[in-house]
């Protein structure tokens, strides 16, 4: 008996047969539905839902395929770098493309696509490609063009912390050889100013690349604010306020996130999975992504004792209850949500929704996520487990790093005794290391103890948390 997917083509769905080659047609229903509103592609599936599978000799050349050619402007024009993934039912194998709407206009072999219930159509009419464009501008602020922004209003070693990324993820990605402007042309951050008919760098590459003076002037009343509310709820127990780069505040709300809660021991198989960083890392990355970034209201991450809740402005898709088992992946920013996909920060479109639903049960026994789509924000509500992660937290503001904080995060490297790190300070007071150095930077989660059930072990030593790693590059560029 043949294997039959329940869903039926349309709008956002589109199967094609591929038992040993890529179809002709693939990149036109990329292209389509990078021009609409995304979609899924399933490779190995027959029109009327029968699953014929993918020979498995092919399955990796045709994945090869996807990633080289969606990077070939000949083909894709502008490029959209695509990340398959193969799957298997019933001892058959299929490769799913997940495609999200961009935030710009995309070419297939010269021609522009768009999508509709019957399938992909061209648009040849000069009206409906503008108007397509037209759309495209309203609705997505980050490819506003930025007049006054030049190279020089950017931070090159943002450029190099991306590539770091990168490499991390995909060590042979495409973009590891191309210098800043190629990086930037490629990653979709210029484009072709609509009244001037110049090129410029976008708001989206301010956001990014921006030293914190860009960042303020491209999106004055862009903030983040992480705060910790257990036992002052009316106030804050601990709070972080940025008006910083994404990259950056990407490591800083991660820092915030590891500080306040655990980190429960939890196997797949025969792996340890970090449900923490699966969970965490897929929220505070729609976060980012996902931000409507001309508004003047904070981005939230807001820790209580029972729920975290995120909360941040945005223009909306679609309004109320989203359900985890039957949606479709809406980016309201698709050129940092592509480029942050690029740098590992999350696994593809959509799986934020899917990855918090699957792991959140393992955190909080028995828990469900609430994702919300209301008039002028997204919100997604996660319960804690029991009283909720870390009771023991300092009822204090995060102090001001001192001086001394921060020569202890610059000299901390890997993992330390208290002898090592003193030497490398040029201290012989173990008092006034402790009190003034190690206590303060414990305290504020920068440093963490490597046996922190044993705290006067002599086999203790120290490192940097996320959030102290951040603090210390942050202060190395500034």
């Amino acid at each position: 008996m043949s294997t039959l997917f329940p869903q039926q083509e349309g709008i956002s769905l589109e199967y094609k047969e591929a038992a040993d080659s890529l179809p002709k047609t693939f990149f036109e229903t990329v292209c389509a539905f990078l021009n609409r509103d995304g979609g899924l592609v399933v490779l190995g599936v027959a029109d009327n839902g029968v699953v014929t599978g993918v020979n498995p000799d092919a399955v990796g050349r045709i994945m090869a395929d996807i990633a080289n050619l969606s990077n070939n402007p000949q083909k894709l024009d502008p490029p959209y770098l695509l990340f398959p993934r193969k799957e298997t039912i019933d001892g058959k194998q299929i490769i799913r493309v997940q495609v999200p709407c961009s935030s710009q206009v995309h070419r297939c072999n010269g021609e522009v696509f768009l999508r509709n219930e019957d399938g992909d159509y061209r648009l040849r009419d000069p009206y409906q490609i503008a108007g397509l464009v037209n759309r495209k501008l309203s609705f997505y602020t980050e490819q506003r063009v930025i007049p006054w922004l030049g190279m020089d209003d950017l931070n090159p070693a943002l450029f190099d912390r991306a590539r770091d990324l990168f490499r991390q993820h995909h060590g042979s990605h495409p973009w590891l050889g191309m210098d800043n402007e190629g990086l930037l042309r490629t990653g979709g951050f210029i484009r072709k100013d609509v009244l001037s008919g110049e090129k410029g760098y976008t708001l989206a590459a301010a956001l990014m690349f921006g030293t914190d003076s860009t960042v303020g002037q491209a999106a004055p009343g862009m903030s983040f604010d992480a705060l910790l509310r257990r036992r002052n709820r009316d106030r804050y127990d601990d709070r972080l306020l940025l008006h910083t780069n994404l990259i950056e505040i990407f490591d800083l709300l991660m820092g915030f996130v590891e500080k306040h809660l655990d980190d429960p021991f939890f196997m797949e198989g025969a792996q340890r999975v970090n449900l923490r960083e699966r969970i965490f890392r897929e929220l505070v990355s729609n976060l980012i992504a996902h931000r409507e970034y001309t508004s003047a209201a904070p981005a939230s991450l807001t820790i209580f004792s029972d729920r975290v809740v995120f909360s941040n402005p945005h223009v909306p898709h679609k309004l109320g209850p989203i359900d985890p088992a039957n949606f479709t992946p809406f980016p309201k920013n698709p050129v940092i949500c592509n480029f942050m996909l690029q740098m590992g920060r999350y696994e593809q479109a959509g799986s934020g929704v899917y990855n918090v639903s699957k792991y959140l049960p393992h955190y909080t026994p028995g828990a469900a996520p609430l994702f919300e789509e209301l008039s002028d924000r997204f919100t997604a509500t996660i319960p804690l487990p029991g009283k909720g992660a870390v009771p023991e937290v300092t009822p204090e503001v995060t102090p001001e790093v001192t001086p001394e904080v921060i020569s202890l995060l610059q000299v901390l490297g890997g993992e330390m005794s208290r002898r090592e790190i003193m030497r490398k300070l040029g201290l012989a007071d173990e008092k006034h290391f402790r009190k003034h150095y190690q206590q303060q930077a414990v305290k504020a989660g920068l440093i963490e103890l490597t046996i922190p059930e044993k705290p006067t072990s002599r086999l203790q030593r120290y490192r940097l948390t996320r959030l102290g790693r951040a603090v210390a590059e942050k202060d190395r560029k500034s």
